[in-house]
């Protein structure tokens, strides 16, 4: 049996290694840094493992050049892999945080292209040549699609909001329902934008109740504004209640205090016709009356991450002016996105089916079993008598904060592998290149259709097929 040192012997240089024929055609497509620094690292890898178990469990294929070289060209491959990827969704859930939100339209891919490898009239008027704004490019469309006087879009709703409260409500008083103090993803808080921005709060009525009259009382002369929260992330149910627009808007008014309502969401289309529940549209606020509507572009809006700011022209004009504007704009891939998306909505038929949240949102239940027939198909003829495969009945997610209390009825393939545990056959996907992200349940790996793309189905076959025979 060879000792430790006799193993380490047989360890090549890094040189030899570098000058493998393999290694050198590799070598053409990649640094040559990236290229010593992979085969460094296999060494000291292979070098740790004779230190660690000597020859009890190694091989004396696993120190020969050849399993060597392979070994770089993987950690090569590692190395130059982008840390941004592409994923399969497979878990149902549609606005899937974590895995980007929204799915943007093919309009706005290629517009995005288009604006990426060209240069663009971003702040240029061509009809006078002078300088112009970046916000006209979607302006105009957001005012048409909502109704409002003026509007313009910044990185996330979260930095409208705090745009919002510091160019209208800098060191004075805001008032807002303590049931509508949020939280939001990333622990931030709506009381903390606040205080970021410099406005004071006031808090008003119970977290289940605030009545109107609890405005009312707390409004003084330091008051600037009246918001409303709009809770897209929970519900309160049972015995609550909180002030409709229409009388936050009366109050406003009899005052010569703005109201401001943050939407979170946000949505262009209802959703009931579908048989989801009423979320409030953006229309549908600015047509009663709110003086301000902020909401993300990248939940129910189906667009890029904005957030997207709307209302009356003299506010608007007041919160372009701010210096957070400049700090918060929007790059031209945003923009460029977002109007593709726009432009989507003149015609809402075409908005539900071609804007990849609407269209899985509002998929017909008959399109969901044709999909899960036909994964399940694929993984049988892939995979064999190496799992049990069925369609059972369960639940899609919209997610992204949106639509709390929507479970959408939807059809699963559950798979249950026979020659590996579930848990390794959902890690072993997610290994994958693209990785396969799915759900566990009873023991069962689950898979909705509801959130695959094109030619998704197909691969995940493939994998569970070559997965599942190796074991």
């Amino acid at each position: 049996m060879a000792t430790k040192q006799a193993l380490l012997r047989r360890l090549p240089a890094i040189s030899t290694i570098l000058e493998d024929p393999g290694i050198k055609e590799l070598g053409q497509n990649y640094p040559h840094l990236i290229m010593s620094e992979a085969a460094a690292e296999v060494v000291q890898q292979l070098r740790q493992a004779v230190l660690d178990e000597g020859a009890r469990q190694l091989k004396e294929e696993d120190l020969s050049l050849n399993y060597i070289v392979r070994l770089v060209e993987e950690r090569v491959a590692q190395k130059t892999r982008p840390h941004l990827r592409r994923v399969i969704n497979a878990t149902g859930v549609v606005l899937h945080t974590n895995l980007g939100r929204a799915v943007l339209a093919q309009e706005a891919v290629r517009a995005v292209t288009e604006a990426a490898g060209r240069y663009t009239n971003l702040e240029l008027n061509l009809e006078t040549g002078e300088r112009g704004t970046r916000y006209s490019h979607v302006e105009d469309l957001l005012c048409q699609l909502t109704g409002a006087e003026a509007g313009l879009v910044v990185n996330n709703n979260a930095a409208a909001v705090l745009l919002v409260l510091s160019a209208l409500a800098h060191d004075r008083q805001v008032i807002v329902s303590r049931g509508q103090l949020v939280e939001i993803g990333g622990s931030f808080r709506i009381p903390d934008v606040m205080k970021q921005s410099g406005t004071q709060l006031v808090e008003v009525g119970a977290t289940n109740k605030t009545h109107l009259r609890d405005y009312e009382q707390a409004v003084n002369e330091e008051t600037a504004m009246l918001l409303k929260v709009h809770t897209s992330n929970y519900k309160i149910i049972g015995f609550a209640a909180e002030v409709p627009a229409v009388d936050l808007v009366r109050l406003g008014r009899d005052k010569g205090i703005p109201v401001y309502e943050d939407l979170g969401s946000g949505v262009l289309v209802d959703l009931s016709p579908f048989g989801l529940v009423h979320e409030p549209t953006v229309r549908e606020s600015v047509k009663a009356g709110i003086d301000i509507v902020t909401c993300s572009g990248d939940k129910l809006f189906g667009g890029p991450q904005g957030g997207i700011i709307v209302g009356r022209q003299e506010l608007i004009n007041r919160i372009k002016k701010h210096p957070l504007t400049r700090a918060l704009r929007v790059d031209k891939f945003t923009l460029a996105a977002l109007e593709a998306t726009l432009r989507l909505y003149l015609d809402e038929e075409k908005a539900v089916e071609k804007i990849p949240t609407l269209a899985m949102i509002t998929m017909s239940g008959e399109e969901l079993k044709r999909r899960a027939q036909t994964l399940t198909a694929g993984i049988k003829e892939k995979a064999g008598a190496n799992c049990e495969v069925e369609i059972i009945h369960g639940y899609s997610q919209v997610g992204g904060g949106a639509l709390p209390e929507e479970n959408i009825p939807t059809f699963l393939v559950s798979v249950n592998p026979l020659n590996v545990a579930v848990s390794q056959l959902e890690e072993k996907l997610r290994g994958l290149e693209p990785p396969v992200l799915a759900r566990i349940q009873k023991d069962r790996l689950l898979l909705d259709p509801r959130t695959l793309l094109e030619n998704d189905m197909e691969l995940i076959a493939d994998y569970l097929g070559k997965i599942l025979k190796v074991g």
